[in-house]
């Protein structure tokens, strides 16, 4: 008697719970269901209370009805029927015990309750175990397929030997693409772990939140050359992985820093110098506190010949300098006897912070050579020691690729502080913001600009460094492209003589809206080939329990949406895909022999709601050095609450999958395959491997041995796949987070390594370390 009891107020008490919050659901616009679930659960929990049998009747409707109701929904998908019927199969279960329904049956003549009839809930609850198990063996998420074959080998198109990897992204095209083929699809899951290196640079109580391991080694020779989150740079013995030197740039810790980071180094050799003379090899390091230090590449050394006794101060010429709101964090770019780069500024946090200028510098001396700011495109030549730049232009923060030949280098450009307010931005602004910029190399002055967002209040700055490479058209004819992604997204397959699309863009209509002052964009533009997701809806809300999917489903019509593009609100505004972006600074690889592309798209919805400045509370209280929480956006009219579209139990509110790999053929314009990747291992308490599709930052590459190798996902693996169908391969585990691009080279013994930094990231929480990680086949 007490365990019914306990059962009928637990029942009511769910009941009340679900006819309550689903009652309001329906006052928003939202499904009936949890109100009619409800109802369902209180009259359950009063005939309990009466002891009547036919509490078992109306449950088992229940049951019923709500596996009709979700699969009408959402069809065979597990991992979205799990959290809908979890719990109400669980109580079916319950129900079915024999002191829960022995008080419910008749008495017999000896005055003993005989028990209610099970069918009535054993039924349903036989029929949901099936569909359940029935589901679970559905894929409904991937997009099967398999790319061309290679039809041409190709040519060298650089000085970078087959064995090194000599940039960021290998070469200055920026495919992360490799001419190894020592591992294969058929032997690559004999893969093991050759060495590790630990650099001792380690994530540290006082560091800022984004404190991440970005970095991409380069190897040239027998030497690898990376640098670690608070720059230090470090040079490694390629084949056994030993250190030959370290360098400290000493560059301090600083809390107004949004970002704490490295994703590489740059090399040069001067030709014209005598061999072996001091800093004929150099290595350029930025820093977190906006300098680029030369360093000698044999023994760590300042190259104190370079700019002020080796290192170029990069806040020259800025008119405010506000100390850690400026920085790089990525890799410069040396072409034509210049090293050419950009820098970062922390997202929404004042009106006055600095330019977002481009600068060439004499690689050799530091001395300025040109300048492009788009707050002032047109002055290119050096600006005086009087003048200053543009404050507050849109900056690039990624990587830059370079085509020589036609003397172009090619920038990702970002927004605007503050990235949700758009009012009083200025015509060049408004035509740079958020696009591709590509500059000549030896004048700065801009050949053709074309624009990703228009008047981007979302935070989509293009991410990504591009990539150069060669398509053969069906004419036979070879046009010179650019493969530029996004964090919205679209793929942009352009002429990168010219910037018109090769893949045509269109535009097309965009939603209205935007706050008192402001406007949006009547159309915005969308690439034939996109990896944008469909918009989003209430189905689509997710949960661990049926409870905490009702908070998102609520949640979700609070917010103001209207798919892609919907302008920031004072009410709150579903941002989808979220400024995480569907692609972000790691890019995507491209293969130049089969002329497609791979990459690892990522779905996670984002939020914002505008503060009015006199509701931001004081500074130092409620705020985030990050894109999460509260942006203070100093001289602006608004403040900006964001952050990821979370629910109750701080896990998306939005349904799996978050995480894909996927590929396309670039010569049609068609995506070949989409396939879920990675698990909650590591997002949860307890380890388990369920492949769910998980979200992840960092970029993959290529070989012509037709292997791609990808760390990046939240669960700690560096893994690899079929590139022609996506499918994995094999996954090597990490002591930390992979969130770094790895990348492959011969050692001295002539064999292809893959190696990996492991090291977390700070936005997406995955567990820090020091971590250099080189894998091989066994010799």
């Amino acid at each position: 008697m007490i365990l019914l009891t306990i059962t009928w107020i637990i029942f009511g008490l769910i009941g009340l719970a679900l006819a309550a919050g689903g009652g309001y659901l329906v006052s928003l616009g939202g499904s009936p269901y949890y109100l009619v679930a409800g109802l369902g659960f209180l009259l359950t929990a009063v005939l309990l209370a009466m002891r009547r049998p036919l509490a078992l009747s109306v449950y088992g409707l229940v049951i019923l009805l709500s596996l009709v109701w979700a699969v009408w929904e959402i069809g065979f998908d597990w991992w979205q029927l799990g959290p809908r019927g979890g719990v109400i199969v669980l109580l079916g279960i319950w129900l079915l015990l024999p002191w829960v329904r022995r008080p419910l049956g008749p008495m017999d003549a000896v005055d003993q309750r005989r028990g209610a009839a099970a069918w009535p809930v054993a039924v349903p609850v036989l029929v949901a175990i099936v569909v359940a198990g029935y589901a679970m063996f559905q894929d409904p998420h991937d997009l099967s397929g398999e790319l061309p074959d290679a039809t041409t080998k190709t040519a060298a198109t650089s000085a970078v030997p087959d064995g090194e990897w000599h940039q960021y992204g290998r070469t200055p095209l920026g495919q992360r693409w490799s001419p190894l083929d020592q591992i294969t699809p058929a032997n690559v899951a004999g893969l093991k772990e050759t060495w590790r290196f630990q650099t001792g640079d380690v994530k540290l109580k006082d560091d800022v939140g984004e404190t991440t391991y970005q970095v991409t080694p380069i190897k040239i020779g027998n030497r690898l050359f990376l640098c670690t989150p608070h720059n230090w740079a470090i040079a490694l013995d390629a084949t056994t992985g030993k250190q030959i030197w370290k360098y400290d740039s000493n560059s301090g810790m600083n809390k107004d820093r949004q970002h704490q980071t490295c994703r590489g180094v740059t090399y040069y050799k001067d030709s014209a110098a005598a061999a072996g003379s001091a800093c004929a090899e150099r290595v350029y390091l930025p820093t977190s506190d906006a300098r680029l230090i030369a360093l000698d590449a044999d023994k760590g050394t300042v190259c104190e010949s370079f700019a002020d006794k080796g290192m170029l101060h990069l806040e020259t010429g800025m008119l405010h300098k506000p100390a850690g709101y400026y920085y790089s964090t990525s890799p410069p770019v040396i072409v034509a006897g210049k090293i050419i780069i950009g820098g970062a500024v922390n997202d929404n946090y004042s009106t006055t912070e600095q330019s977002g200028v481009i600068r060439a510098f004499d690689v050799h001396t530091g001395a300025l050579i040109w300048n492009w700011d788009s707050g002032n495109p047109a002055k290119t030549m050096p600006i005086g020691p009087d003048e200053h730049y543009v404050t507050n232009s849109p900056n690039s923060w990624s990587v830059f690729s370079v085509d020589e030949a036609l003397g172009l280098v090619y920038i990702p450009l970002g927004n605007q502080v503050p990235d949700q307010i758009g009012i009083g931005r200025s015509e060049n602004v408004e035509k740079y913001s958020s696009s591709i910029v590509a500059l000549d190399i030896n004048t700065g002055q801009d050949r053709w600009v074309r624009q990703t967002v228009h008047h981007d209040l979302w935070d989509m700055d293009v991410p990504a460094q591009p990539a150069l490479l060669d398509l053969t058209g069906a004419d036979g004819t070879t046009v010179p492209a650019l493969v530029g992604a996004t964090k919205q997204g679209d793929i942009y397959v352009l002429d990168r003589r010219t910037g018109e699309p090769i893949i045509p863009v269109k535009e097309v209509p965009a939603p209205g809206g935007a706050i008192e002052g402001d406007f949006t964009a009547k159309t915005q533009p969308v690439s034939d080939l996109t990896f944008m997701p469909r918009p989003i809806e209430e189905k689509d809300m997710w949960g661990v329990t049926m409870f905490d999917q009702l908070m998102c489903r609520i949640d979700f019509h609070k917010l103001k949406y209207e798919g892609r593009y919907t302008p920031p609100s004072l009410q709150g505004t579903l941002v989808y895909p979220g400024n995480f972006g569907t692609f972000n600074w790691g890019s995507v690889a491209v293969d130049p022999e089969r002329q497609v592309m791979f990459g690892m798209p990522t779905y996670l919805a984002f939020t914002s709601r505008l503060v009015p400045r006199a509701d931001v509370p004081p500074k130092g209280q409620d705020e985030k050095g990050s894109e999460q929480g509260l942006n203070r956006n100093d001289g602006a009219p608004y403040g900006v609450y964001m952050g990821p579209f979370l629910g109750p139990l701080k896990i998306p509110c939005q349904a799996p999958p978050w995480g894909y790999v996927a590929a396309a053929d670039l010569k049609t314009g068609k995506i070949a395959y989409k396939r879920v990747n990675g698990t909650v291992q590591d997002m949860t308490p307890l380890p388990l491997p369920f492949k769910v599709g998980v979200p992840g930052i960092g970029g993959p590459i290529i070989t012509r041995g037709g292997v791609a190798f990808l760390g990046a996902a939240v669960d700690d693996y560096l893994r690899a796949y079929d590139l022609k169908t996506g499918r994995e391969l094999w996954r090597g585990r990490l002591p930390a987070g992979g969130q770094a691009t790895p990348m492959t080279y011969l050692d001295a013994d002539n064999r292809q390594i893959v190696l990996i930094v492991a090291g977390g990231h700070g936005s997406v929480g995955t567990k820090p370390g020091d971590y250099v990680i080189a894998y091989a086949l066994p010799k």
